[in-house]
Formats: C-alpha cells, sequence, structure tokens
C-alpha cells in the first residue's frame, strides 16, 4: 500500500468512527432509559398502556445503526427527536403476548403481559412509538408518548442494591461487546455455586457453536446472582407451585415443555446496575423444557441432559430472531399466516423470498424443505436438519449461520 494511499485510509477509518460516536453523542448520554408497558387485549382488541419510566446509570448497547432495526420483529419501538422529528433510535421485539392472541383462550377472555424495553437516554424530548405487526404483516403504531429526560418521575435505578454478580467472560468494555446477562430463577441463595457451574457449561455450549465461537470475543457473560426462596421452578401440570425469584412456570399455553414468565418487570429490576443487553434466565430443573422470545429473554432448564442443545436453541430465538424449523405432523397450527412472509429469516412462505437464503440456494448451500414453522406443508426452511429443527443436530444450518452472524455484525460493526 502506497504511504498517501494508507494515510487517506486511516483518516477515512477515522472520520466514520467519529461520525459513529457524534450520531450517538448529538442525541444521547451514556445512560439507559428503561421503557415498562403493558401489553394487554384480546384477539380483537389490543392496548398498549405505559407503566413506568426508568433511568439505568449506562448504555451497554450499539452506538451505531441507531436508526436501523435489527429485524421486523413482531413489534417495533421508534424513538424521534420531539423538535426535528428525526428518528434517532429502532429496535424490534416479540413478546408473549402476541403468541397468545393465536390461542383459543384469547378468543374469550383479555389478559395483560408485561414488556420492557431499553434504549439510550435522550438530552432532549422525545416521541416514542410502539406498534405491532398486523396478521397481514403491516405495522400499526399502538401507543405514542412523549418522555421528557429531565421529568423528576423517572426513577433511578441500578446505584444500589445491586444483584451480585461475576463475569463468565468479558472480552471487552460493555460498550464494544455484547453484554448476555444470565439470570439465576429456581436456585437458593445456597446453590449459586452451582448456578455460576451451569452458566459456564451454557457459555462452553456457545463456543461449540458457529457462528458464535468465531465471535465469542464479541461477547461479554455476566452471570447474575438472584436467589429464589425455593429451589426448582413451578410445575403446574403436578400442582407443584413453588416460590422463585421470576415466577417461572412449565405448562405455558398447557404446552408441558413451554416454561415461560410475566414478570419481565422482577426480570429487569434484579439486573439494573448490571451492563446488559439479551437475557438468559437458567432454571434450576431437570424438567425438559424452556422458551426463546426475541429481544425479550431465553429461559431454559439447567439440569436436563439436553441442557446444551436447549441453550443454545432458545438463545438462537431470543438474540437472533430465528424460528422453530420443526412441525407437529399437522397443519393445525396457524401462528404464520400462509399468504404472508414471516419475519424470521430462516422460515419462509415463500410469498416474498427476495431477502432471505436465495444466496445459499445458488451456491448447494440450502434449499427448501417443507415443514417449519409449526406446521407441516405451507412452510419451509433451508436445510434438512438445524439446531433450530433438533437438539440431535450438532449446528445451525447455513442459513441460520448466515442469519446470526449479520446480527452479531448489526451490533458490533
Amino acid at each position: 500500500m502506497k504511504r498517501n494511499t494508507k494515510i487517506f485510509f486511516i483518516l477515512l477509518l477515522c472520520i466514520s468512527s467519529n461520525m459513529k460516536g457524534q450520531n450517538f453523542n448529538k442525541y444521547f448520554i451514556n445512560k439507559t432509559l428503561r421503557l415498562d408497558y403493558q401489553f394487554s387485549g384480546n384477539i380483537n382488541k389490543q392496548d398498549v398502556d405505559l407503566s413506568a419510566l426508568s433511568q439505568l446509570p449506562s448504555w451497554d448497547g450499539r452506538r451505531h445503526n441507531l436508526n436501523r432495526l435489527p429485524l421486523e420483529g413482531y413489534g417495533q419501538v421508534t424513538i424521534k427527536d420531539k423538535a426535528t422529528g428525526d428518528t434517532i433510535y429502532r429496535t424490534s421485539f416479540s413478546t408473549l403476548f402476541d403468541e397468545w392472541l393465536v390461542t383459543e383462550e384469547a378468543k374469550k377472555v383479555s389478559r395483560s403481559y408485561e414488556n420492557t424495553f431499553l434504549v439510550p437516554y435522550p438530552k432532549n424530548t422525545v416521541m416514542v412509538t410502539v406498534a405491532f405487526r398486523e396478521r397481514n404483516g403491516h405495522f400499526k403504531d399502538m401507543l405514542t408518548h412523549e418522555v421528557d429526560p429531565n421529568d423528576i418521575l423517572i426513577q433511578k435505578k441500578g446505584l444500589n442494591h445491586v444483584t451480585p454478580y461475576q463475569y463468565i467472560l468479558k472480552s471487552g468494555d460493555p460498550k464494544d461487546c455484547i453484554d448476555v446477562a444470565f439470570l439465576a430463577e429456581g436456585y437458593t441463595a445456597s446453590q449459586m455455586g452451582k448456578f455460576i457451574e451451569d452458566c459456564k457449561i451454557a457459555v462452553e455450549s456457545f463456543k461449540n457453536h458457529e457462528p458464535f465461537k468465531k465471535y465469542i470475543n464479541r461477547f461479554n457473560f455476566v452471570a447474575v446472582e438472584s436467589a429464589s426462596l425455593d429451589s426448582d421452578v413451578s410445575l403446574p401440570r403436578k400442582n407443584e407451585w413453588r416460590s422463585t425469584a421470576f415466577n417461572a412456570h412449565f405448562d405455558t399455553f398447557y404446552s408441558d415443555r413451554y416454561m415461560t414468565t410475566n414478570a419481565v418487570f422482577a426480570i429487569h429490576n434484579a439486573l439494573a446496575g448490571i451492563p446488559y443487553e439479551h437475557i438468559i434466565i437458567l432454571a434450576n430443573t431437570n424438567t425438559y423444557g424452556g422458551g426463546g422470545i426475541y429481544n425479550e429473554f431465553t429461559l431454559t432448564t439447567a439440569h436436563h441432559a439436553k441442557f446444551r442443545p436447549v441453550v443454545v436453541h432458545e438463545f438462537g430465538h431470543s438474540f437472533g430472531g430465528l424460528a422453530d424449523e420443526y412441525d407437529y405432523g399437522n397443519d393445525n397450527d396457524d401462528t404464520y399466516p400462509l399468504n404472508v412472509e414471516p419475519w424470521e429469516k430462516n422460515i419462509t412462505t415463500k410469498v416474498d423470498f427476495n431477502q432471505k437464503w436465495g444466496n445459499l440456494v445458488k451456491t448447494g448451500k440450502a434449499g427448501f424443505y417443507e415443514g417449519a414453522g409449526y406446521r407441516h406443508t405451507g412452510i419451509w426452511r433451508g436445510c434438512e436438519d438445524c439446531r433450530m429443527k433438533t437438539n440431535e443436530c450438532k449446528a445451525f444450518c447455513p442459513v441460520c449461520q448466515e442469519a446470526l452472524t449479520e446480527m452479531i455484525q448489526f451490533y458490533t460493526e
């Protein structure tokens, strides 16, 4: 490389880096605005209500790609500067609420679900909009509200009474890495040693799966010792109810292995003052099951023989926004309308496939295998088997690896 060319290249890198920093520093300070909402309603009508606003001590998320979405998601949060109308931050999410809306119960009764979103703390007054994806694939604004960063009723959290924690893997400064927090569920105070060991097993499992193996130095993993009064978690079908940190339980939507929690506010309270972006909750149980919700949390059994593949699978949901690639052997599930392209990158109805794995089809690394998204027909996956399909498969398929790589790069490049 010629000397002048090298100098120009270095200047270009510096300018690019400064532009990223200036964009963040123009609108935000190094703190987090925590937005708590209640999503409620039924199949016919949904509502979003603001529950609380909080300030956390630092911002540990991305400082670039601020006005871009990592994925479409089921829902989206958009932050606009009130004075200029400029979009200054966007993020997307899924929620247990949207999963519940396709159940039979949602036709008969209304329910509410807690949801929390973290955004960088604005310097000036902003307008926050929460939108839901409708069954036709279009987004509908559900709530728009104003946030004055100087509002005296925005509670400051994480300055004291911080939950004890320790790093399992620290690759760098939280602002430069993807920060994943492990939370203990169903571990008593005397069982925290076992919790730490379980966190280490989970991290080792990520290290054995691409693309996490390749990019592991872009991740921080921290273990947060959120103690429970009782050991194990609730198992409703056996009438076993326990007092745990986050009230996790199996039998969600009457599915034996689906373990979730609606105590989202409690989850984030336990994390206040600790650098985090993504959440993995380890349940101190040997009952098989778990769940992963995009940009909300992974919750998984830690003491079943299939812990290692399951925690990686569920993190594929919560971090990567990947869909389940298995089916139930029938076409009774209507989670995905067949006339709409799913937003997840690893399944397709072939309605609009252009933005998915067409490049991998051309190179012979992927194709079309019918049966995915819980349906036997009408939805396709890219490969015969994958970590998102079975626990026996040793790896993510090329389609999922590409999607996960894009997500890692979105957060870190």
